[in-house]
C-alpha cells in the first residue's frame, strides 16, 4: 500500500527518479540484475551485501515506523459506544482469517518448493575475511535504539543523528502543543527517511536479483511463479469469506455491495492505496448500498486505519515461502507467531508509504528468516500490492455492512 502523502517533492536528478513509478524502477532493476547475474556468474554475489544494506536500514526503521502509526492511528480513532467493541471484534476476526487462510494455502500449494534447487543453498561468500563493503555494512545499525545500548557503537549514532537531523530540518518550525503533535513529528521524520530508503530499494533488488542468478540460475523464480498464484488463490478465498459473512450477517446482498462499491474496489486495485480510496468507499456505502451513516463511517474511515487483511495474508504467506524456498520448517509455534506479528504489524499500517515492504522485515525477524528474499518478492509485488489493496478496501466493506445489522434503515 502506498500513501498519497508525500513528505516532498524535490526536483532535478532525485525528483526525476521519484517521478517514475516504483513498479517501473524495480522492473528496470530487475531487468539490469539479471543481465549482470549472467555476465558475472559467481563473481556476482559482491553485489548481494549493497543489498542487505538497504534492507538492514528498512529493517532499523521498522519497529519505531509501526510503533508511532499503531499510537497515531489509536489517538485520532473516534470510537465509542457498543459498536466501538463491536468493530475492534470484527476487524480481528477478518484479519485472524485472512491470515489462517493464507497460512493454509501456503501449507497445501508448497510454492517455495516449485524448484529443483538444493534447499538451502546460499548465496556463495567472500573467502578470506570480510571485505570492506560488509565491514561498512556491520555499523549499519540494525535498530535505531541498539546502538545506545552498545558500548562504543559510535558509528551507528552518527548513521542516526544525521539521519534525524535533517529529515527534522523540515519541522523545525513545526509547533509541537500537544502529545499529538509530538507524535505527528516523530512519525513524519520517520517516513521522511523512509521515502529516502525506498528510492534505494530498486538498488537492493539489483543486488539481489544478480546474485541469485549469477550463483543460483533462475531456480528461485520458478518458486516465485507458484507463490504468486498461491497468494491470488488465497486473496480470493478471502474475497468469498467476506461474500459468505455479508450473506450472513447483514440486510445487504453481496452482489448489491460489490456492484455497490465495485468503482471503490477499481480505485484501490489502480491507486494501490486504501487511504486514497476510503473518502470513495464511504461515499459508495451510503449512496449506492444505502447503509446507515455510522455503520458506513465506522467501517470505512475508523475501520480502514486497523483493517489491512490482504497485507497481513500476504506477509504470512511471504514468510512461509522463504522458509520453504530455503528448506526450513516453521512449527505450528512458528506459525502462530507470524500470525500474531502479521495481526500487530497491519494495524495502523494504511498511512505507511509502501506498508507492505516496511511490516514483513518484522514478520521475517519474528521468526527469524533472514531479510535478503524481501528483495526477491518485490520483483512480483506490484500487482499483488493492488490485488491485496483491494482486498483491504473489500474488508472495510463488509465491516460496514455486518455493523449495519439484519434491519435495513426504514
Amino acid at each position: 500500500m502506498h500513501s498519497t502523502n508525500e513528505i516532498d517533492k524535490p526536483s532535478g536528478l532525485l525528483g526525476a527518479w521519484r517521478a517514475a513509478p516504483l513498479y517501473m524502477r524495480i522492473a528496470v532493476a530487475v531487468a539490469l540484475g539479471v543481465g549482470a547475474g549472467l555476465a558475472l556468474g559467481d563473481a556476482a554475489h559482491i553485489l548481494e551485501t549493497p543489498a542487505k544494506l538497504v534492507l538492514r536500514l528498512l529493517g532499523a526503521l521498522a519497529p519505531p515506523l509501526i510503533l508511532l502509526a499503531i499510537v497515531q492511528a489509536l489517538m485520532r480513532a473516534h470510537l465509542g459506544g457498543g459498536q466501538a467493541l463491536r468493530l475492534f471484534t470484527l476487524l480481528i476476526t477478518n484479519t485472524l482469517v485472512a491470515i489462517v487462510i493464507g497460512l493454509a494455502v501456503a501449507n497445501l500449494l508448497q510454492p517455495g518448493a516449485w524448484t529443483t534447487a538444493a534447499p538451502g543453498a546460499p548465496a556463495a561468500k567472500p573467502v578470506g575475511g570480510a571485505d570492506p563493503l560488509t565491514q561498512f555494512l556491520d555499523s549499519v545499525p540494525k535498530s535505531i535504539l541498539g546502538p545506545f545500548g552498545d558500548n562504543g557503537a559510535v558509528m551507528g549514532v552518527i548513521f542516526i543523528a544525521v539521519a534525524f537531523g535533517v529529515a527534522l530540518r523540515g519541522l523545525r518550525t513545526h509547533e509541537v502543543r500537544t502529545v499529538e503533535d509530538l507524535v505527528h513529528v516523530a512519525l513524519t521524520s520517520l517516513i521522511t527517511i523512509l521515502h529516502w530508503i525506498i528510492d534505494v530499494v530498486p538498488f537492493a533488488v539489483f543486488g539481489l536479483i544478480a546474485s541469485i542468478v549469477g550463483v543460483k540460475g533462475f531456480h528461485d523464480f520458478l518458486a516465485l511463479g507458484g507463490f504468486f498464484v498461491a497468494v491470488l488463490t488465497a486473496l480470493a478465498l478471502q474475497f468469498l469469506y467476506y461474500a459468505l459473512r455479508i450473506r450472513l450477517g447483514s440486510w445487504a446482498r453481496p452482489l448489491h455491495v460489490v456492484g455497490g462499491v465495485r468503482d471503490a474496489l477499481l480505485m484501490a486495485f489502480s491507486t494501490g492505496s486504501s487511504t486514497a480510496t476510503m473518502p470513495l468507499t464511504y461515499e459508495l456505502l451510503r449512496d449506492k448500498v444505502r447503509l446507515r451513516e455510522q455503520s458506513a463511517s465506522m467501517g470505512a474511515l475508523v475501520g480502514s486505519n486497523f483493517n489491512n487483511d490482504g497485507t497481513a495474508l500476504y506477509e504470512a504467506m511471504a514468510a512461509l515461502f522463504v522458509a520453504q524456498l530455503l528448506g526450513l520448517q516453521l512449527t505450528l509455534g512458528q506459525q502462530f507467531l507470524v500470525t500474531l506479528t502479521s495481526v500487530v504489524a497491519s494495524v495502523g499500517a494504511a498511512g505507511i508509504p509502501e506498508a507492505g515492504l516496511v511490516t514483513m522485515t518484522m514478520v521475517f525477524r519474528a521468526v527469524a528468516l533472514p531479510t535478503d528474499y524481501i528483495a526477491l518478492l518485490l520483483t512480483i509485488d506490484w500487482l499483488l500490492d493492488r490485488c491485496r489493496t483491494a482486498i483491504n478496501v473489500m474488508g472495510d466493506v463488509t465491516v460496514s455492512c455486518l455493523l449495519d445489522g439484519k434491519v435495513r434503515e426504514g
